[in-house]
């Protein structure tokens, strides 16, 4: 039996390590730093960016963070996405911040709106925020209805910019002439300017100058308390990775020639199976990486009549005229594919160049082997005695008999041919017969 008293020793003993583990667990909770999510996005604003950003600011929102960091480094992007990141942005409890950062970073065209929408605007020096003037889709051409859409356009994206400016207390009259003007406003001029809320050189002063700065979420003023708070770094998915590397305009056309040059080469050669199962997949990649593009459909339709054009040169002798037509649907096409007149939505001059004048390359060799093919005697079969020679076994007229190719053959001519005298093959007519005639003197 164990003593009472030892008994009594032991669960006090137990109640105090327990007690013990509860408080460091409680100081440990209280104790735990703070967190800010904070996405990285150096790229053109694109669904796949979107999707990206609304997840994490989703994510931040559900595990309560303190806030969440955006750092910004654009050229601009596609209107759609950025209307999707902006309705995230507004629509998030968690404080929302905007640092066009590193130096020499800047947040152009859609990158300002976006920096505009949020509730705390930061600039690092030697950066620059603007330029979001709405370009033409379709340049080049449209008369006075094309001005009127274009003017339709600039007065929506106006509206937007003031109503963001508005809400987030920033100075409407910037935001109307980025949009109208295409003005682009460095770090300094934008802080004078209350476009912005701070100018911080790194991360630590941007948390240091935002600390204690107050925010509206549902008409109710808060403090933003970023002290001693840990940045938390998202990164995107290897999923994430590779459609975003899919969405470069210049990606997505050279996955389409390269689609275009595999079913081609299976449909010429059928059963290699590689080159189709490649531009097969090559093509569906591109497809998906032109959903994320502003596609014109005139030029995919040019695109596609140079493949028929290249198709039909295999089947109809038109002396190069096809191929020729094709190359200049291919060379159209390309030029028009991507309708937009921003350099970063656009196909690489240089890249369309190249690609056009191996695809010429390719298809004039393909063709020359094809007429090199059509244009050779045949070796074997019966269509393979066509200008075989022999010597007439007896003499020809309407019939009689010659030996050609080591056998001896039923043949008749359109001109007597004695005995012994050396005979050319024209043709095989009916019943294995050769009609044939008369070798001149080969001297």
């Amino acid at each position: 039996m164990i003593p009472r008293q030892t008994i009594s020793i032991l669960s006090a003993t137990l109640v105090a390590l327990l007690l013990a583990v509860v408080s460091f667990i409680a100081v440990g909770a209280e104790t735990a730093s703070p967190t800010i999510r904070v996405v990285r996005v150096a790229d053109v604003i694109n669904p796949v960016v979107a999707d990206f950003i609304t997840v994490q600011l989703k994510a931040a929102n559900e595990a309560d963070e303190r806030a969440f960091l955006l750092e910004l480094d654009t050229p601009g992007g596609l209107d759609t996405a950025m209307r999707t990141i902006i309705q995230s942005i507004l629509a998030s409890k968690a404080p929302v911040i905007v640092y066009v950062y590193p130096s020499g970073a800047r947040a152009a065209s859609a990158g300002a709106l976006i920096t505009l929408a949020a509730d705390f605007a930061v600039m690092a020096p030697g950066t620059n925020l603007g330029a979001a003037h709405p370009v033409a889709i379709a340049p080049g051409g449209g008369g006075d209805k094309n001005e009127t859409m274009m003017a339709k356009v600039v007065n929506d994206a106006v509206a937007y910019a003031r109503s963001i400016a508005q809400q987030r207390g920033r100075n409407v009259e910037w935001a109307e002439r980025i949009v109208r003007e295409s003005i682009s406003t460095p770090a300094s001029e934008a802080l004078d300017l209350k476009v912005i809320d701070l100018v911080a050189a790194d991360e630590a002063a941007l948390l240091a100058g935002l600390d204690g700065r107050r925010y509206l979420r549902e008409g109710k003023a808060l403090t933003l308390e970023t002290a001693g708070s840990v940045l938390v770094y998202a990164e995107m998915s290897w999923r994430q990775r590779i459609l975003t590397v899919l969405s470069n305009p210049n990606v997505a056309y050279l996955l389409l020639m390269l689609g275009i040059l595999g079913i081609f080469f299976e449909i010429s050669q059928p059963g290699v199976i590689l080159p189709g199962a490649i531009g097969a997949i090559a093509l569906l990649l591109a497809f998906y990486a032109f959903q994320t593009l502003p596609v014109n459909y005139a030029g995919v339709l040019l695109i596609l009549l140079a493949i028929v054009l290249f198709v039909l040169e295999i089947k109809v002798a038109s002396y190069g005229m096809l191929t020729v037509g094709g190359i200049i649907a291919l060379a159209l096409g390309s030029l028009m594919l991507i309708e937009s007149s921003e350099p970063y939505l656009q196909i690489s001059r240089m890249v369309i160049f190249a690609t056009v004048s191996v695809c010429a390359v390719f298809f004039s060799l393909v063709l020359w082997f094809v007429v090199r093919t059509q244009r050779t005697r045949f070796v074997s079969g019966l269509e393979g005695m066509e200008g075989e020679r022999g010597v007439a076994d007896t003499d020809i007229h309407t019939e009689g008999r010659v030996f050609v190719h080591g056998e001896y053959w039923d043949a008749f001519s359109a001109e007597p041919i004695d005995k012994g005298e050396r005979i050319e093959v024209i043709r095989v007519v009916e019943n294995l017969r050769l009609e044939v005639r008369r070798v001149k003197d080969e001297g």
